[in-house]
């Protein structure tokens, strides 16, 4: 991992709780990963048999990071993104995709999870030509991000923002809202946001009690929103099309059409103007 600061030293470590289920361990445990704890499978043992569609959701949401990313850097022409909640490092990553395209990229992660930090400093690195940075954040102080993230970052040039299956931890509307339209705020126009969130509109039985589980767990609380909720993030935007759908239905492979079902994870791309 490169740092665009020449003395930059490394941040301590936090202390790892394993008594309750984190959600970036969690997701990983669905996508059929390594790095989770007992508490995690438990609490994902007792969820998928709730909610069996969810490791489809997983993969759905994962498959839609690397088209947003291509179509981001392939087709849009942007060089630096700010992915928070990013999870841990597996296939496919945000800075992976990029430079695969363009290995000049830019990339800032963000995550508050220590175990994701270990991985972060050992496996997100970058291409000679780029740079990926980590962050250990809480996507709820958009402004400590923001200040951090201009280390790496230019925020006179565009930037795509990525909000990937994290926006849902921040249960109240009304601070969603602000956390976004603040981060929005600070990208100059031709920027982007991508994101992603639960939905209950799809499978909504199942969801709600899987997600009533995972709330009981001492884990961060999660939500889920509408369709008509989530286009309220992107007013003042430019929505590319296909609009809010299902993450599998997002400019789906010509490869894989006719063959995605929806699946309970909503999806989206939008231009700052």
């Amino acid at each position: 991992m490169q740092d665009s600061s020449p003395a930059a030293a490394p941040e301590p470590i936090p202390t790892i709780d394993t008594t309750v289920p984190h959600s970036a361990r969690f997701w990983d445990y669905l996508l059929g990963g390594k790095d989770n704890y007992p508490v995690d499978r438990e609490v994902g043992d007792q969820v998928l048999r709730i909610d069996p569609d969810l490791r489809d959701a997983a993969r759905a949401d994962r498959g839609f990071l690397v088209r947003a990313v291509r179509y981001l850097v392939g087709e849009a022409g942007i060089r630096q993104l700010l992915d928070i909640g990013t999870g841990l490092p597996t296939a496919n990553n945000t800075h992976q995709v990029a430079q695969a395209t363009a290995p000049e990229c830019r990339i800032v992660y963000v995550d508050n999870d220590p175990l994701v930090l270990v991985h972060a400093r050992a496996l997100l690195t970058s291409t000679p030509e780029g740079t990926t940075e980590y962050l250990n954040a809480d996507v709820r102080d958009p402004d400590a991000i923001l200040q951090a993230a201009t280390r790496t970052l230019d925020f006179t040039r565009p930037v795509a923002l990525m909000l990937l299956g994290i926006i849902n931890y921040i249960p109240d509307t009304v601070r969603a809202h602000a956390v976004v339209d603040r981060l929005l705020d600070a990208l100059p126009p031709g920027s982007y946001l991508a994101l992603s969130h639960p939905t209950a509109e799809i499978h909504g039985a199942a969801v709600e009690a899987s997600m009533r589980r995972w709330n009981e767990s001492g884990a961060a609380p999660i939500r889920t929103r509408s369709r008509e909720e989530l286009l309220r993030f992107f007013d003042g935007l430019e929505l590319l099309e296909p609009g809010v759908v299902s993450c599998s239905l997002w400019r789906p492979a010509p490869s894989d059409l006719g063959t995605q079902a929806a699946v309970h994870q909503y999806g989206a791309v939008a231009r700052k103007p």
